[in-house]
């Protein structure tokens, strides 16, 4: 990912309804979830998750498939780890030592 992929990103996720419908589809796995089981989970209206799930699929978070008369919408796992890795990849690799592996956080270095 590059740097704006990453600021649209976290902006689709700076939202509290669109961050826990994400992670509501985090925790549904590969199976996702029907628009309307979703709303239910995170306790909004169906038309006003619509717009949120736009804003998470326009920066490639979420991805949606018509299943009969349902859609259903699914975590996009690649890009949600392409973010962790960015956000990540140098972790612990500034000047200064490290007292302990702990002391870096989740890294371990």
């Amino acid at each position: 990912m590059d740097s704006a992929e990453v600021v649209q990103a976290l902006a689709a996720l700076a939202h509290p309804v669109r961050l826990e419908a994400f992670r509501a589809l985090v925790v549904a796995g590969p199976a996702g979830l029907a628009q309307k089981a979703l709303a239910e989970a995170v306790g909004v209206g169906p038309t006003n998750l619509a717009f949120h799930l736009k804003e998470l699929a326009g920066a490639g978070l979420v991805t949606q498939t018509q299943v009969g008369r349902f859609v259903m919408y699914r975590a996009a796992y690649e890009r949600m780890n392409g973010l962790l890795a960015y956000l990540t990849e140098s972790c612990c690799a500034g000047p200064g030592e490290v007292d302990s592996p702990e002391a870096c956080g989740p890294c371990g270095r």
